[in-house]
């Protein structure tokens, strides 16, 4: 007589997720804020909302993403303890340009089997960057896809909710021609164009994720694999510190992700409103050019793939700028005027001349 069906048969084994769960509960731990109420376990997260009638007319604002196929890179080398920075970088970071302060996040992983250390390290990385970014780690969910996804496989995404008071929203009706454009440099990729970039490397010039890149200074491996710069904690601050009065010079800020630096910056220019980008104010990591030179990648494509070096961007009054660019220094993000905003019509975003060398 044959034994009956399972779920463990079927592929899905739910001692593992327990264990999983046990692994990872040191770092979510971690990743928490005085509003957060229980622990790990429950049906759902619970966060304190009483803080929010402090505000005058707090507007709640929400994001979610995921890494893209950067995973795959992180399956290939078997190092999954840094794309939580991915993942928490590209939610978070939607929620700050219009001023909103990240408070709770809840992750998603689904995988072929589950492999409790592996997801204990994902989760690691998304708790780590959750305390870098100030923002609460309430929850998330392990999901077995058996069939669906190879065993070594997985993929990841996540969702955030911020607040930011109504009248202190950032956002292209603040902006005014004059106002100038401060880049903040990225740690490289960030977590886009991996699509292009894996054909490029792989599939075109048949480099191996191990291979000694004298440009780059390490491993192509090492250099894919570089965590996104989580933006949020510093530019909270930054426009805390510009805004605390009745100027308010900062007045937008863009996250640029997938779309390049035009498309994502065009997104808080008013229609009235135009943008003039000097590409010559700032020089791309080598990475970028790698992937335009082995791919015979055009600059265009390239740039609206890419984020060529700048993965946030503030527009503000130039009285303001000085200051910007030292209160980032400070926290350790190299920052400068690259563009600024013309009275021509049209709200488009050009980008100019040549890159610096």
């Amino acid at each position: 007589m044959s034994e009956g069906a399972s779920y463990a048969a079927a592929g899905v084994d739910i001692e593992a997720g327990d264990r999983a769960v046990e692994l990872m509960k040191e770092w979510v731990a971690k990743a928490t804020r005085p509003e957060v109420v229980g622990g790990l376990g429950g049906f759902a997260g619970l966060f304190d909302a009483t803080a929010l009638t402090s505000y005058r007319r707090p507007l709640l604002a929400t994001s979610t993403d995921g890494i893209g196929t950067k995973v795959a890179i992180a399956q290939k080398l078997d190092k999954h303890d840094t794309i939580g920075f991915d993942l928490v970088g590209m939610v978070v970071d939607d929620l700050v340009v219009c001023g909103a302060e990240p408070l709770f996040m809840t992750d998603y992983i689904c995988t072929g089997k589950v492999v409790p250390e592996t997801i204990a390290q994902i989760v690691k990385g998304i708790a780590e960057a959750c305390v870098e970014a100030g923002t609460a780690l309430v929850g998330g969910e392990t999901a077995e896809h058996p069939g669906l996804l190879k065993a070594d496989e997985y993929d990841v995404a996540g969702a955030a909710t911020g607040v930011v008071e109504a009248d202190e929203l950032l956002g292209a009706d603040r902006v005014r021609a004059g106002d100038v454009v401060l880049a903040m440099a990225s740690s490289g990729l960030h977590s886009n164009g991996y699509s292009l970039v894996r054909h490029v490397f792989f599939d075109r010039a048949k480099w191996t994720l191990d291979r000694e890149v004298p440009e780059l200074g390490t491993t192509l491996g090492d250099v894919l694999l570089t965590p996104t710069r989580v933006y949020a904690k510093h530019c909270l601050e930054l426009i805390q510190e510009l805004n605390d009065g009745e100027d308010r010079p900062l007045h937008a800020m863009s996250h640029i992700t997938g779309g390049g630096f035009a498309a994502n910056l065009a997104r808080v220019i008013p229609a009235e409103l135009s943008v003039r980008i000097d590409r010559s104010t700032w020089t791309p990591a080598p990475i970028f050019g790698l992937v335009g030179l082995l791919g015979d990648v055009a600059l265009p494509e390239l740039e609206k793939t890419l984020n060529m070096g700048a993965g946030m961007v503030a527009v503000l009054d130039p009285s303001a700028a000085d200051a910007a660019i030292q209160a980032l220094a400070a926290r350790d993000i190299p920052a400068w005027v690259c563009g600024e905003v013309t009275a021509t019509p049209g709200g488009t975003v050009t980008l100019e001349g040549a890159y610096a060398k």
